[in-house]
């Protein structure tokens, strides 16, 4: 198959990139790898580290750089958010609930999906919304998987304890009721990247009158599988 595409500099970048993918190389295993002349594999790579696209290891040896993974993170969010819509409204209707998807940033969530339960007293978080992470469903999903320093960091001041946690982790998905807001209850579970890395948190809210005092027996089967099927749409590559 031509690998080429008519614009010669692009193609020996993009064979640059492609032979540092199976790990470092020193200059000559690029030439060995690619093909180029020493010149023109040195000025690319070089070129490309401006960019960050390729970085030095700490033998000086080429290796992929950091900007790939910035934009790979880019994509997977795009992908998150364009498969977001349907599954949302999706969980809308079968629960009848509004339905969210958060997304941790710092310190905080950040709402940045929603379907809105379209009549009634529901829970309304406009998208754009930047929550606690001391309280919530959601916060205790994005919350749960996190490394054990940032994870009891976290639970300094929170609504819920690290044994509610634990049981967040056991169980699959995590349940509120009236700990970030009084009258309201949700239901979340997580989205996992590519690495298993739960990178988002999809959720069902709204008065605890309807969703009772047991959220999490009325719409966690409902939660889990919305997050399934973003999780999978992320894994999906292309």
């Amino acid at each position: 198959m031509d690998n080429s595409s008519g614009v010669g500099v692009l193609d020996k970048a993009a064979l640059v990139l492609s032979a540092l993918e199976s790990g470092p190389a020193t200059l000559a295993g690029l030439v060995g790898a690619t093909g180029l002349a020493r010149p023109t594999a040195h000025r690319l790579a070089v070129a490309l580290e401006h960019h960050r696209m390729v970085a030095r290891d700490m033998q000086g040896r080429f290796i992929l750089g950091p900007r790939l993974s910035e934009l790979a993170a880019a994509a997977g969010e795009d992908r998150l958010l364009a498969t977001a819509g349907p599954v949302l409204t999706h969980l809308r209707d079968i629960t009848g609930e509004s339905a969210q998807l958060y997304r941790r940033q710092g310190d905080m969530r950040i709402c940045v999906a929603a379907a809105e339960r379209l009549s009634g007293l529901r829970d309304t978080v406009p998208v754009g919304s930047t929550l606690t992470m001391k309280a919530g469903s959601s916060a205790q999903i994005l919350m749960a998987w996190e490394e054990p320093e940032r994870l009891h960091r976290g639970l300094q001041g929170a609504r819920f304890t690290a044994t509610a946690l634990s049981g967040v982790r056991r169980r699959g998905w995590a349940q509120s009721i009236g700990e970030r807001e009084p009258g309201v209850a949700s239901v979340s579970a997580p989205v996992r990247g590519p690495s298993n890395r739960v990178v988002a948190a999809v959720s069902v809210s709204g008065p605890i009158e309807r969703l009772t005092r047991h959220p999490g027996r009325m719409h966690a089967q409902a939660v889990i599988d919305a997050a399934g099927r973003l999780s999978e749409a992320l894994r999906r590559t292309g």
